[in-house]
């Protein structure tokens, strides 16, 4: 992924509160809870061609995950929809990547946080792939991680809430320290659960296998995938996936609105082979988001 720009001195506009600000004025004092204690949620996600794909799945699932997190936001799905459409006029925007976040302010310090004012900010910038764009050809390289997806007992992981992403973080430098690309993650109880930002699938004799998502997202371009493949008469099993099985599988990519469809050509000791069904699967992708073909 190539270096990009600070992201805090920049031309253009940012949707706080209510109003579009510019950009290097869109900050939040050094006292604000979730600085302190992650109490933020946050959605990603990408615009082609002026319209931001999915655009009120993803604000439906801004505002759970902020109820999940114990607060509400105080803008309606349809509001939130409309900010952003507004975040991409402003900007001159056509193809995007989209960041909504919205958290507990200022007003209140220590763990208990029910006064708190509850801020919303869109913002949103031009963005390739994700993985650089040699990616889809050749696969990317993952390592194993060391840190696993929690128990859904353990923390609120069906909200997107930016404290789950602290071991994300963690696993990929660990990752690129090694010179690889990013790291598969196993959950709590050993199994195979996802990258550190997107899903993972695997391909086994024509059928496709994916983790159920019982401790991590149940991802909006995962499910997009799955009735791509699904159209295409290809099976599609949700299940348990061990470690010892991912010797057995041909194929293996990944899914996430700033990933899109990735292959993987490793995963720590497996080796896999970018193949005609991923790379069919993704063109699908492409071709939806873009208009192509029509909605899933």
């Amino acid at each position: 992924m190539a270096d990009l720009p600070n992201f805090h001195d920049r031309d253009g506009w940012i949707w706080l509160d209510g109003a579009l600000v510019p950009w290097r004025e869109a900050g939040v004092h050094v006292l604000t809870h979730a600085l302190h204690y992650a109490s933020s949620v946050f959605e990603g996600q990408r615009a082609y061609g002026g319209e931001v794909f999915k655009l009120n799945e993803h604000s439906r699932r801004l505002r759970r995950s902020a109820e999940l997190l114990g607060f509400e936001i105080p803008w309606s799905v349809e509001q939130i929809d409309e900010a952003c459409r507004e975040v991409l006029r402003a900007n001159g925007l056509e193809n995007a990547y989209m960041r909504p976040l919205a958290w507990r302010g200022s007003e209140q310090m220590g763990v208990s946080a029910q006064h708190t004012k509850i801020h919303l900010a869109i913002a949103a910038w031009e963005w390739g792939a994700y993985f650089g764009d040699e990616a889809a050809r050749k696969g990317i390289n993952l390592d194993i991680s060391a840190w696993r997806r929690p128990a859904p007992y353990t923390a609120p992981t069906a909200s997107k809430a930016a404290g789950l992403y602290m071991i994300c973080t963690l696993a990929r430098h660990a990752a690129q320290d090694k010179g690889l690309d990013d790291a598969l993650m196993f959950d709590w109880r050993g199994q195979v659960a996802e990258a550190t930002g997107a899903n993972a699938f695997f391909v086994r004799d024509g059928k496709i296998h994916t983790p159920t998502p019982d401790c991590f997202l149940d991802g909006i371009t995962r499910r997009t995938v799955i009735d791509l493949a699904r159209r295409r008469g290809i099976e599609v099993v949700e299940r348990a996936i061990w470690p010892e099985e991912l010797e057995s599988f041909e194929q293996f990519f990944l899914t996430g609105s700033a990933a899109e469809l990735t292959p993987v050509a490793s995963a720590g000791p497996w080796n896999f082979e970018v193949g005609d069904l991923s790379l069919q699967l993704r063109k699908d992708y492409i071709d939806l988001v873009n208009r192509r073909i029509p909605n899933a």
